[in-house]
């Protein structure tokens, strides 16, 4: 069955970094497009990034607009690894953040499965 473990969350300053990682298995992890949600306290979720996959070239990738140019997406495909390197955070990123797989190959796909969550709380 597909399981999705992530990790890497913690408390954090404002203006500070963090990396989140999610190992995947039970599924082939390549053909897949993933992705990062969130869900803050009180709110829904909320999509933050997805990838697709490589296909031997360089993956599109899509961003809230709330975090582009902080957040950066990634995916190891020899690892079954997917990456979420989150820059210049503020505390309105503070949330539970899960990694998701997706029912198909493209960014444009649905929300498959997810993981458990790991907390990310940017505080003074």
């Amino acid at each position: 069955q597909v399981q999705l473990v992530e990790s890497g969350g913690g408390l954090v300053q404002p203006g500070g970094s963090l990396t989140l990682s999610c190992a995947a298995s039970g599924f082939t992890f390549a053909i897949f497009a993933m992705g990062w949600y969130r869900q803050a306290p009180g709110k829904g979720l909320e999509l933050v990034s997805s990838i697709d996959t490589n296909g031997g070239s360089a993956p599109l990738t899509t961003y809230a607009d709330s975090v582009k140019c902080r957040f950066a997406i990634s995916r190891d495909n020899t690892k079954d690894t997917l990456y979420l390197q989150m820059n210049s955070l503020k505390p309105e990123d503070t949330a539970v953040y899960y990694c998701a797989k997706m029912t198909g190959w493209t960014i444009g796909s649905k929300l498959d499965s997810r993981g458990q969550g790991t907390q990310v709380t940017v505080s003074s």
